[in-house]
């Protein structure tokens, strides 16, 4: 596999975390790969052959070419139908929401092709501009002028919501609502009323996502092998409640994480 991430611009940085880049040779017997929540919001163009979605043990969907994949709780299989090549921009939580009027929560646990996004003519001349560049230092520069046109519209995060994932992601998930929003009780109904909308998942949900990805990076890093220990660090209230949570964003215990060929992709991703 071979996975590189590259830098935004600095007009762009507070919003997108990174663009990267996925190659990886086609193979006869390809296995399945579990893709795990990470708290962002990806659009990918699929330059390669075919992706599947798994929607159930046997049933499939091929992903769009040119996609967003909203925010996602539970984890989900995908399978490569040949060569790998894929683009794409990872946003931070609250990023993509200042680029489209649809509501994100509408985005959530699938994926949507941007036509529905942007429109069928501006989404097929930009698929075609990512298809044709030469690289991904084009690929990026395309993307970019898009994303900063976009930009020129007033942006529609909603204050309390940028100020919440910004808490989240700074304590790695363990600020509690009431603390960020020192129990203004006024806030947090707007809050709530606006975070699906804006971020595609309750404050809670991606708190967890941010918290468990604290603890796959020090696992993965195997900065210890103690479960206890990572709990600690990433600050859960015991062992228990940090297996509790890694099954059910990762599908399967910590243990069991490490040398699964199924998530090879999912650790390149968070190592």
């Amino acid at each position: 596999m071979n996975y590189r991430t590259f830098q935004p611009h600095p007009d762009l940085e507070s919003l997108v975390s990174c663009y990267w880049s996925l190659e990886v040779p086609a193979e006869n017997d390809t296995e399945r790969q579990r893709i795990i929540p990470d708290g962002c919001i990806e659009m990918a163009f699929i330059l390669g052959d075919d992706i599947k979605r798994y929607t159930s043990q046997e049933e499939f969907i091929l992903q769009p070419r040119a996609m967003v994949l909203g925010q996602t709780i539970e984890p989900f299989y995908i399978e490569p139908t040949g060569y790998v090549d894929t683009f794409a921009i990872r946003f931070y939580p609250y990023g993509f929401a200042n680029f489209v009027t649809t509501p994100i929560k509408n985005l959530a646990n699938k994926e949507t092709p941007i036509a529905l996004l942007f429109g069928e003519n501006i989404a097929k001349e930009l698929e075609q501009k990512i298809i044709h560049a030469t690289d991904s230092k084009q690929r990026i520069e395309i993307i970019e002028n898009f994303l900063l046109e976009k930009l020129k519209d007033k942006t529609t995060i909603d204050h309390i919501v940028k100020q919440t994932v910004d808490a989240l992601l700074s304590s790695k998930g363990t600020e509690s609502i009431t603390t960020i929003l020192k129990e203004d009780l006024s806030k947090r109904r707007q809050l709530e009323r606006n975070f699906k909308k804006q971020i595609g998942v309750s404050p809670k949900q991606l708190g967890k996502v941010i918290r468990l990805q604290t603890a796959l990076k020090i696992l993965l890093n195997k900065d210890t092998e103690s479960l206890t220990k990572i709990a600690y660090e990433s600050e859960y209230y015991d062992q228990a409640h940090f297996i509790k949570d890694f099954k059910e964003f990762t599908g399967i215990n910590p243990k069991e994480f490490l040398g699964n060929e199924n998530m090879a992709l999912s650790t390149l991703f968070y190592q």
